[in-house]
């Protein structure tokens, strides 16, 4: 699976943005797809990641609030939509794959052997 982020930029405290990936590769009903994050000097945290035949997914608490993530089955694009922007949100974002595993929707990043290249979010006040 090849997976390549979008949509990363520069937004206000406050602000919305939305991050793409657009997959390719294999059938990715066989898949999760998750989002997670890193900021420089902190461990790669979960965002949260979606079984894609079922759309059953999982959200980190720190997020579940704001962030929404969705997929266009057709087009083969995750997307993961931030709102309510926080300073402790800037981070390289990066969109990820895994095998799907007894419809388990996992945060662990072990889980995941297919990732994208990062796009970045920096978040101004």
């Amino acid at each position: 699976v090849q997976l390549v982020e979008s949509g990363g930029g520069l937004v206000q405290t406050g602000g919305s943005l939305r991050l793409s990936c657009a997959a390719s590769g294999d059938t990715l009903d066989l898949y999760i797809m998750g989002w997670f994050r890193q900021a420089p000097g902190k461990e790669r945290e979960f965002i949260g990641s979606v079984a894609w035949s079922s759309g059953h997914s999982y959200y980190s608490d720190s997020v579940k609030d704001r962030f929404i993530i969705s997929t266009d089955n057709d087009k083969n694009i995750l997307y993961l939509q931030m709102n309510r922007l926080k300073y402790d949100d800037a981070a390289g974002y990066y969109c990820a794959a895994g095998r799907l595993r007894a419809n388990v929707v996992t945060p662990r990043a072990s889980c995941y052997g297919y990732w994208g290249q990062g796009t970045q979010v920096t978040v101004s006040s």
